[in-house]
């Protein structure tokens, strides 16, 4: 009687995770991301400033370019040019996401990452610009530049790339 081989399950599917939870999380970001700018646009006026603390402002501010204006100044082809390397970047992303689905801390910054992909393409399809809110300041050294919702998953999401990659490489 001959015995049945078990058959082997790749190390990158072993979890049985699906793309699925970290499909979820992107969504969250994006509902979020939109949710607040669509509030914050029916609420104030292009440059409206409103005094929340002592160093953060809420302000209704336009960014055509990429992260701190960026080619912001340029005649309008920056906006398809940033939509496009947006779109590959989805693209690649989701194919990581599925490629490397079981790994938890890697696939949360994928999927913070592509929330603030997809919510800022929809503002840069939208509006031909980025909506952008989130004013803080320091007496003495100026405003950072004024940011969103997708900004922040998008750099939380770096941040978490950044660690999974430190201890990937720390284990070895």
């Amino acid at each position: 009687m001959a015995t049945k081989k078990k058959p082997t399950i790749s190390k990158v599917h072993s979890s049985g995770a699906g793309i699925g939870p970290w499909l979820g999380i992107a969504f969250l970001v994006v509902l979020i991301d939109q949710l607040t700018k669509i509030t914050v646009q029916k609420t104030f006026s292009y440059g409206e400033t409103l005094p929340i603390t002592s160093f953060f402002n809420l302000v209704l501010v336009y960014n055509p370019g990429a992260a701190f204006s960026f080619l912001g100044d340029q005649g309008g082809w920056q906006r398809w040019f940033f939509t496009a390397i947006a779109v590959g970047a989805i693209g690649f992303i989701l194919y990581l996401m599925k490629r490397h689905a079981g790994q938890r801390l890697f696939c949360w910054a994928l999927a913070l990452i592509l929330g603030g992909a997809v919510g800022n393409v929809i503002d840069r399809v939208a509006y031909g610009h980025v909506v952008d809110f989130l004013d803080f300041y320091w007496r003495g050294w100026g405003h950072f530049p004024a940011f969103n919702v997708a900004d922040i998953g998008i750099s939380v999401g770096a941040f978490l790339f950044i660690v999974d990659e430190l201890r990937r490489v720390n284990k070895h």
